[in-house]
């Protein structure tokens, strides 16, 4: 299920958490290129939201992180273009993903929950301010050890 969600992407976006590290606040001269190593999985490019401006990240396998300091639409507006007529992919974190939602940006909502306790992070549904987020299932399929869950983002009534 996991697998089939990637058949298409061309381009991703994710939070400055997500590539982190975590609260790491300005880059400094930190030379952190995310916690995958020197060959991501990605293998195409991801735009990551952040408050600090850095130079664009090249990493084997096709990934170069580029950061997005003006904002998700920005974000958005330039993986659509890097994507090339493919599929955007939203990877997260939590924060990233409400301000989206809040947005009305996302198309689909894919979550594969794997009862694994971190510790923290973020409520996904959480901090929506007056956001009308409607979802309506798609699919859930339960395996082993995970349930994939899939939504379509249906639109809100306005008030």
């Amino acid at each position: 299920m996991f697998e089939e969600s990637l058949q298409n992407i061309g381009a991703a976006v994710m939070g400055r958490n997500m590539f982190g590290p975590i609260g790491g606040g300005a880059w400094g001269d930190q030379q952190w290129t995310g916690w995958w190593g020197d060959n991501p999985p990605y293998h195409y490019p991801v735009f990551v939201v952040t408050h600090h401006p850095r130079k664009p990240v090249e990493m084997e396998g096709g990934t170069t992180f580029h950061f997005v300091t003006d904002g998700i639409e920005s974000a958005l507006d330039q993986a659509k273009k890097a994507a090339d007529g493919k599929d955007v992919m939203l990877w997260g974190g939590g924060q990233v993903a409400q301000q989206y939602l809040a947005a009305g940006l996302l198309d689909e909502l894919e979550l594969h929950v794997v009862p694994v306790l971190l510790g923290g992070g973020s409520r996904l549904l959480d901090n929506l301010g007056d956001a009308d987020v409607r979802l309506e299932q798609v699919r859930a399929v339960e395996a082993p050890g995970v349930t994939h869950l899939k939504y379509r983002i249906l639109p809100g009534t306005s008030s």
